[in-house]
């Protein structure tokens, strides 16, 4: 029955076949009929599994004509999420009347002013612009009937949950409400006792896992020789296409710089690119253009990158959940995918805090072909074989990762 058993108006549904939709994804199944009887709901699932589109059928399918007010509020913590979002609300709703925005910092606020003042139903929104814009009068949210808090986790850590209550007291009081969140820390609990009536919870498989498609092993190795290891990595590996996060803006831009001397294909996307070197760093990626992208965790959630193959996490992340999130960016769409982690010693009690989180420990691998100096990371604790996807040696042999072409 596909799409058609929930009951979505007959324009919704000739967008989702326009999109090539045919069978609902777990979220989606769950999600949409709750939505749609008006249920407030918190959800949480692994990424690629079709979140967005769990919500934004449903509220589509409610909205009825266009009124050219903001019926619907959806709050991203980044600006690619924004518009990831928006084009998402967009493509659905193609075969209707309702007019979509994006607002967002970084860029001017020419255009966002003139979409906002001609009058729009559905609005995806950074929470700091947000702001701006109603400060400046630009635009009203006494009309909201579906508040989208998706991310949430993200934009607590991001240090954007006032910004949010402040929105969110600007809302009616009688509205429908959507939290999403891979977890619920205390702050976060609190937002959702003081925003949602009764929510209902929705959880697709273990938030606290890896995805199964995806085999992660960890490189231990000298801080001098972090560099050395990731360009030995990615001469020998078998790759279609690469992120590499790192976890500040200044090493992505130096990591970037020395693979572009290496004479590999790479886009640099962190928070202090133009909106537009970032939009053309995802569009390169996306379309093959750039083989690796050198990321900080901005790219770690929600982006839409199909097929990427690997994900080297040339930082160790300090934050369990985001080492989830950072290697679930490969292996989506039920492909299997490869991660690597490269451990320096600072970084032990960091790896020991992501292998309690997910409940296993990740095996700990040498790369063939490689002069090692000694390190306190290998102390204490073997260096074990290899895991399947990763490069080292077993047996004598050279083991080179799946992929569909040799690096050029």
């Amino acid at each position: 029955m596909g799409f058609s058993k929930f009951g979505l108006s007959p324009k919704l549904i000739e967008g989702v076949k326009a999109m090539g939709y045919t069978e609902p994804t777990p979220i989606q199944l769950r999600a949409i009929p709750l939505i749609l009887e008006g249920r407030d709901v918190i959800g949480s699932a692994q990424t690629g599994t079709g979140k967005t589109a769990a919500f934004a059928l449903p509220i589509l399918s409610k909205l009825g004509p266009s009124g050219r007010d903001i019926r619907v509020l959806i709050l991203e913590p980044t600006r690619e999420l924004a518009a990831q979002v928006e084009t998402a609300f967009r493509d659905l709703a193609r075969f209707t009347d309702l007019q979509m925005g994006v607002v967002f910092g970084g860029v001017g606020y020419g255009k966002q002013t003139d979409s906002l003042r001609r009058g729009i139903d559905v609005l995806a929104a950074t929470p700091g612009r947000l702001l701006d814009h109603i400060g400046r009068g630009n635009c009203r949210l006494e009309k909201v009937e579906f508040l989208v808090l998706d991310e949430a986790d993200r934009m607590l850590d991001m240090g954007f949950l006032p910004d949010v209550r402040r929105i969110i007291d600007r809302c009616p009081k009688q509205r429908h409400t959507s939290l999403f969140s891979a977890t619920i820390p205390p702050d976060i609990a609190e937002l959702i006792r003081w925003t949602m009536k009764n929510p209902q919870v929705i959880e697709i498989g273990a938030r606290r896992s890896p995805a199964e498609n995806v085999k992660h092993v960890i490189y231990p190795v000298a801080d001098d020789q972090k560099s050395d290891l990731l360009r030995a990595l990615l001469d020998q590996v078998n790759y279609d296409s690469v992120i590499v996060f790192c976890r500040t803006r200044h090493r992505a831009d130096r990591i970037g710089s020395l693979l572009k001397r290496n004479n590999h294909s790479v886009a640099i996307l962190h928070s202090n690119r133009t909106q537009r070197e970032r939009e053309q760093a995802l569009q390169g990626f996306r379309e093959g253009r750039y083989e690796v992208l050198v990321a900080t965790d901005i790219a770690a959630r929600g982006l839409d990158v199909e097929e990427v193959s690997h994900v080297i996490n040339y930082d160790v992340p300090h934050h369990p959940e985001d080492y989830v999130h950072r290697i679930g960016r490969t292996g989506r769409a039920q492909c299997t995918g490869d991660a690597f982690t490269l451990m320096v010693a600072e970084d032990r009690p960091f790896v020991e805090a992501i292998e309690r989180f997910i409940d296993r420990k990740i095996e700990r691998i040498k790369l063939e072909n490689f002069t090692y100096q000694h390190s306190a990371v290998f102390e204490n604790r073997p260096v074990q074989g290899r895991a399947r996807g990763a490069l080292g040696a077993v047996g004598g042999k050279t083991f080179f990762p799946r992929g569909s072409k040799k690096r050029r």
